[in-house]
């Protein structure tokens, strides 16, 4: 398998597979769209292509899955971590304290209840 993915065959087996897949999640979202939306919202059903153009939107509005060990959110990964851990006291108040000012300080609502 890997000595296909070296050769000049992948240049038509990657796309051959990302078309396949395409269409095959395709499928998968009308199906589920047809058995439980169409049928819950009494809407009518859609077909192959509208089921295409509906997850190629929700991957352009909801993202495109960085998960694994690249993934989640900037300020989770490790080089933020590290920034924020270096700065020194003076820094670190001076962030505070915009904070405070500019959204709300959450102390107070602690103390309240």
């Amino acid at each position: 398998m890997k000595r296909i993915f070296r050769s000049k065959f992948r240049f038509i087996a990657i796309p051959i597979l990302a078309v396949t897949f395409l269409f095959l999640v395709s499928y998968i979202v009308m199906l589920l769209w047809n058995f439980s939306i169409a049928a819950i919202f009494n809407i009518h059903s859609i077909n192959l292509w509208q089921a295409m153009a509906l997850f190629v939107l929700s991957k352009v509005l909801f993202g495109f899955g960085k998960g694994g060990r690249r993934g989640g959110a900037p300020w989770s990964k490790r080089s933020m971590r590290d920034k924020f851990e270096k700065t020194n006291e003076m820094d670190t108040e001076k962030m505070r304290t915009y904070m405070r000012e500019r959204w709300c300080d959450w102390r107070s609502f602690q103390e309240e209840k």
